[in-house]
């Protein structure tokens, strides 16, 4: 995220707490009450806010995660594209006998 970025958020959220002091004193709510209530709510989605992002984070699933396991996908698939019928069958050749391998040395995975 840019450092442009960022300023707009926090224009943005500064925008979002007046439109919702405008919205509560509009409804019928003094003063007092409805700076407490537009606090309160603009809080609350902030704390959601980071817990989401938290959550992205501690499973992995932040965009940057997402854009490099797709690269990585995308630079796989393109090395088998251009591999030869003959490199093929050998690196299949080759997992089937480390899968083997691996059977052999743990034979509780089965």
């Amino acid at each position: 995220m840019r450092r442009i970025d960022v300023i707009g958020i926090g224009f943005g959220i500064f925008l979002l707490g007046g439109l919702l002091y405008a919205i509560l004193q509009a409804i019928g709510l003094d003063r007092l009450d409805a700076g407490i209530w537009s606090q309160v709510i603009l809080v609350t989605v902030l704390v959601g806010w980071l817990l989401s992002y938290m959550f992205r984070f501690a499973t992995g699933g932040m965009t940057y995660n997402q854009q490099l396991r797709d690269y990585e996908d995308a630079v796989l698939r393109k090395r088998l594209d251009e591999m030869t019928p003959e490199e093929l069958e050998r690196l299949q050749a080759q997992i089937e006998a480390e899968e083997r391998a691996s059977a052999r040395s743990n034979p509780e995975r089965e």
